[in-house]
């Protein structure tokens, strides 16, 4: 991987509704297809050296869809993850789980934690699910942990600097995102890794998540070699 590469790709996967209606579909279609999108992001990853690649699957606003389609997406999950399995061994790539995991079906959970134990020695590349994932979410709960430190005398108030609350993060051995990708012309964060986005750059494309090829990683990889980042410097 050479200095133009980042390390870390984030994408905030958008669209696949809307390219299900475009199609006459109901929405799960469109979530199904972008599931083998996920398998095209993750070979592109791999292809062009990024060493970490984060998806924002499934927001905790996410929960007040309609049930029937928050039930079609946690069952698309687990099959997708049984699916995509073989891969992340063949590719000696890890997975990992960012969000409110007591949110989740069991059934889903227990899928996650047993592929998480798997693939846990892989240091090939990190393929990190953010699932009922929001970035408010992860800063307040940061916080409160080290608040309860606080009022239990194990932790100076004095001490809590910008590197206390990072290490109480979800993921904290995991490096901030260098690119943050979002897909189907959508500009905006989505209170998604909102502490770790400070100083990433961003790519947006009007390309739907479903659409999204090895030719669109490429061009978001390619937008991003362009850039001269400062992090607040000359």
């Amino acid at each position: 991987m050479d200095g133009t590469t980042p390390r870390h790709v984030a994408i905030i996967m958008d669209g696949n509704g809307r390219w299900a209606k475009a199609r006459g579909l109901p929405r799960v279609e469109g979530h199904k297809a972008g599931a083998e999108t996920v398998r095209r992001a993750m070979r592109a990853a791999k292809k062009f050296g990024v060493r970490y690649l984060t998806l924002y699957a499934f927001s905790v606003e996410n929960w007040s869809r309609p049930p029937a389609e928050v039930r079609a997406l946690m069952r698309l999950l687990r099959f997708t993850l049984r699916r995509t399995e073989k891969e992340f061994h063949e590719n000696k790539v890890r997975l990992r789980v960012m969000g409110r995991r007591s949110d989740l079906p069991a059934s889903l959970d227990k899928v996650l934690s047993d592929m998480e134990a798997a693939t846990a020695r892989y240091d090939e590349g990190q393929l990190i699910l953010c699932l009922s994932y929001g970035g408010r979410t992860e800063i307040a709960a940061a916080a409160r942990s080290l608040a309860e430190d606080a009022a239990a005398g194990r932790l100076d108030p004095a001490t809590v600097d910008e590197a206390a609350l990072a290490s109480r993060l979800y993921l904290p051995d995991v490096p901030d995102p260098d690119l943050i990708v979002r897909t189907s012309g959508e500009e905006r964060l989505s209170n998604f890794l909102l502490w770790q986005a400070a100083y990433a750059e961003f790519h947006f494309t009007p390309v739907a998540w479903p659409d999204f090829g090895e030719a669109d990683f490429k061009a978001a990889l390619d937008a991003y070699a362009k850039r001269q980042r400062r992090f607040g410097g000359l």
